[in-house]
């Protein structure tokens, strides 16, 4: 009986180490653009977009005064990091009407018409959507930049001065969970 049992734990630690992982590791964005106001900026989440140095994204987080949202990549998808079974997944808007607008999703919330969700990848460690580098743009909230994936427009959404970065990621191994703006 014993042998049994312990041929049945075997098995079953076998199967567990044979599963994919449901998710990568964990990991927050920071925004290189030499000489811009961008350049060593956080990513943020809030009110369904990413955003690059904002000060309060005004989310429920484990550790509120950490500001930086944590993100992880899942069969090419990328997700805001929580603990809890709700996920705010992010898409990206490349048609002409979108010209390349990230923004997230919260729960079984669908994205939006010509929204694609996967093609996120992480490259010589920085974060790339479709093999390109983002972009960021100055914003109106805060001071704040807005991050856009690339769409062949230099200025999307009718933004000026828009830059292009590179997303250096920077794993964690500690990662704040949040519920993030809608």
């Amino acid at each position: 009986m014993q042998i049994g049992n312990i041929l049945f734990a075997a098995s079953v630690a076998a199967t567990a180490s044979a599963l994919p992982s449901t998710q990568s590791e964990t990991f927050n964005v920071v925004s290189i653009h030499s000489g811009s106001d961008v350049q060593y900026d956080g990513f943020n989440a809030a009110k369904s977009s990413i955003l690059a140095g904002l000060k309060s994204q005004g989310a429920s987080c484990a550790r509120p005064k950490d500001q930086d949202a944590t993100f992880y990549i899942k069969d090419g998808a990328l997700y805001l990091y929580a603990a809890s079974a709700t996920p705010q997944e992010i898409y990206v808007d490349r048609s002409g009407m979108g010209q390349g607008k990230i923004g997230y999703t919260t729960g079984a919330q669908p994205a939006p018409k010509n929204s694609e969700r996967k093609g996120w990848a992480i490259k010589n460690d920085h974060l790339q959507f479709a093999g390109n580098d983002l972009i960021a743009c100055p914003n109106s909230i805060d001071g704040a930049w807005s991050i856009w994936a690339s769409a062949g427009v230099a200025n999307p959404g009718g933004n000026k001065d828009c830059v292009g970065i590179a997303a250096r990621i920077e794993k964690t191994s500690k990662p704040n969970s949040c519920l993030y703006t809608e």
